[in-house]
């Protein structure tokens, strides 16, 4: 039976990005985001509810999301979700799905385009135009040695 594990989301970053390296000097950034979604309950009224997301990315997009993106940073990201489980220091089996990110688009708040002279883009000057592509999923798959950001 075919399957498909893609999804996409736009959110804000609720901490700055937590970069770190593996033993193999692979660069890995963990990104917190918030994803909001609006909606009318039973009884018409507006809503809104917000889901917290872990996003792993990894190589040279990691370090430009580590460079680039802060606290509330707005950001759109393509990727896969994927599992993960680990012994927690107490001894109980600990598991978390995250999203292994293999784009990371910057994009502009409100607040930000408005600061920005006309036809500047979303993004400042130094800041890269478009997000990066990650590396072929072989290349840092096996390399998990860099978890550790357990809650």
């Amino acid at each position: 039976m075919a399957s498909l594990n893609r999804i996409f989301l736009i959110g804000n970053l609720t901490k700055d990005p937590e970069l770190r390296y593996t033993p193999s000097g692979i660069a890995v950034a963990n990104l917190r985001i918030a994803v909001n979604r609006r909606f009318r309950d039973k009884n018409g009224e507006q809503k809104e509810e917000t889901c917290f997301i872990t996003v792993v990315v990894w190589d040279k997009q990691a370090e430009a999301c580590n460079q680039y993106l802060r606290k509330g940073s707005a950001v759109f990201t393509e990727g896969r979700l994927q599992s993960r489980s680990w012994d927690a220091p107490d001894g109980t089996k600990r598991n978390t799905i995250e999203v292994r990110a293999d784009r990371v688009q910057f994009l502009a708040t409100q607040r930000q385009a408005s600061e920005k002279p006309a036809g500047s883009g979303n993004v400042s000057a130094e800041e890269p135009r478009v997000g990066y592509e990650s590396r072929n999923e072989e290349d840092s798959s096996d390399d998990t040695s860099w978890a550790g950001n357990e809650e």
